[in-house]
């Protein structure tokens, strides 16, 4: 079955990215790992190599691209080398689409030429430590002044990715209070200059998978934020959450898709090189059989991946479509990456194995962005059930 969602264009931008990861991360990878954090210089090097820049326009500095296939290949590119780039995927796919769709000629003027010469990272702050996955139960506030002339805010958020090093966060915040009608009223959205008084980043958290990304705890105690950033119309921000809930969605999707098939190559050449009884591990018939089941799960992945990818480029997909995506993806990495550690043996639960640090990053996918349950709900609810 013929690949067609990748053109010339794209492929020659996969070997200028894979010839990057080789010589300006892998080296270094085992350094980040136990750090527990990428260096900030080192999101200037993806904006020279461009990464931020092609979806934004060509009068700030990009590239003047309106797709997302160059971010799949990204994600396949850092999983088949067993590395990520920390937290600048949620600068890219989360927080440039709320700054595409909200924001103003001014503020694009401020902030886009920043964001793509990474001069600002951006990340996005929505859960909170009591809310998880019921964002309309958030506590945080943003009281408008006396005077218009800003905000007060008020408040905290958990499972930042991107906290530690962002210059700039879209803090979701409740500016009037919920209806009972509508507990979702009463939400606007904040573009947060991180070097606000009040404004404080917690514990850089421990988490069991995606350790080079930084993931914070923030906290905002009488941040005073201008008027003027905030993105979007007042207490419509629950709205414009779900707008971009679906390329969120995807990108986990894919990202899963991207990491199982890698999982596979991993296992494959583990079990070629490794030998017991006299014959390599690829010579036993099990080993056979539970790659190839595996193989026959990331073709039904990437065709899944593929077709969500081409309808996100397309402005055609859905919420529920989305949510089919994410949680059919992530079941199967899920499943495909446990029996390729399976084949590893015991060497298969060292970290210095990429298929070690493959098995924890990938646990994550069924939670954010969404819970499976959460996925299974909004499907179901399509169906009309």
């Amino acid at each position: 079955m013929r690949r067609t969602v990748f053109n010339e264009d794209h492929e020659a931008f996969r070997e200028t990215l894979r010839a990057f990861i080789e010589a300006e991360v892998v080296p270094v990878y085992d350094e980040w790992f136990q750090a527990g954090i990428v260096p900030r210089e080192f999101y200037y090097k993806l904006a020279e190599l461009g990464l931020f820049g092609i979806n934004v326009d060509e009068e700030f500095g990009g590239a003047g691209l309106d797709t997302h296939k160059f971010e799949a290949i990204q994600y396949e590119e850092t999983a088949r080398a067993g590395v990520n780039f920390g937290g600048s995927g949620v600068h890219v796919l989360l927080a440039l689409p709320y700054i595409k769709m909200l924001a103003t000629a001014d503020q694009k003027k401020r902030w886009l030429p920043k964001f793509v010469s990474a001069e600002e990272m951006w990340a996005i702050a929505m859960t909170e430590p009591g809310t998880g996955s019921d964002l309309a139960g958030m506590k945080t506030t943003a009281k408008l002044s006396e005077d218009g002339t800003h905000y007060v805010l008020n408040g905290s958020k958990t499972f930042i990715t991107g906290g530690v090093h962002a210059d700039r966060v879209i803090v979701c915040a409740r500016t009037a209070p919920a209806t009972p009608e509508d507990r979702r009223h009463g939400i606007s959205l904040f573009a947060v200059d991180t070097k606000s008084e009040g404004y404080s980043i917690g514990r850089k958290l421990d988490k069991l998978g995606l350790r080079t990304s930084d993931t914070a705890e923030l906290a905002f105690v009488d941040v005073k934020v201008p008027a003027e950033d905030l993105m979007g119309e007042e207490n419509k921000g629950f709205y414009y959450l779900g707008k971009n809930l679906a390329s969120e969605r995807w990108g986990i999707a894919f990202g899963a898709y991207a990491q199982a098939a890698a999982a596979v190559e991993f296992a494959k050449r583990y079990t070629q090189d490794r030998t017991v009884f006299g014959q390599p591990v690829a010579a036993f018939q099990n080993t056979k059989f539970e790659l190839a089941a595996c193989k026959a799960e990331v073709d039904a992945a990437e065709a899944v991946a593929d077709r969500a990818l081409e309808a996100l480029d397309a402005g055609e997909l859905t919420a529920a479509e989305a949510a089919s995506a994410k949680l059919f993806c992530t079941e199967v990495a899920h499943r495909v990456i446990d029996r390729c550690l399976q084949l590893h043996g015991g060497y298969g639960y060292m970290n210095e194995y990429p298929i070690a640090r493959l098995y924890a990053d990938n646990r994550v996918n069924r939670i954010y962005g969404g819970t499976s349950e959460i996925m299974k709900t909004i499907i179901a609810k399509d169906m009309g059930l």
